[in-house]
């Protein structure tokens, strides 16, 4: 897939700043403003993602409420092509989709390293 100009511009600056900041752990010139920050970054990345993952669990459980099976059940049964296409189970889908997306970030943001 074709990535557009200005996102591929973003992820190539992006890619380029992580280098320089491995460069500048691996070589020990790292501050201790730069650790304190960074620290505080992933803190605040992850309890967004919580606050995600909170969120879209709430979204989830209505689903499962209304149509008495839990998400995953849904989930195997509306890939396998089971639950057709209604337009709740799209949305269900994706809120599942979501929900696990969030749940990984929030897993990366909280490795302790």
């Amino acid at each position: 897939m074709m990535q557009a100009p200005a996102v591929k511009g973003r992820t190539n600056k992006r890619t380029a700043r992580l280098a320089q900041l491995i460069r500048i752990y691996q070589t020990g010139q790292v501050s201790e403003l730069m650790d304190q920050t960074l620290d505080k970054l992933f803190s605040v990345e992850a309890a967004e993602a919580q606050k995600d993952v909170e969120e879209l669990r709430a979204d989830l459980l209505k689903f499962e409420e209304r149509f008495d099976m839990t998400s995953e059940e849904f989930y195997n049964r509306f890939e396998a092509g089971e639950m057709g296409d209604d337009a709740d189970f799209i949305e269900w889908a994706s809120f599942f989709d979501m929900y696990h997306h969030a749940k990984d970030r929030l897993a990366a943001l909280s490795d302790e390293a």
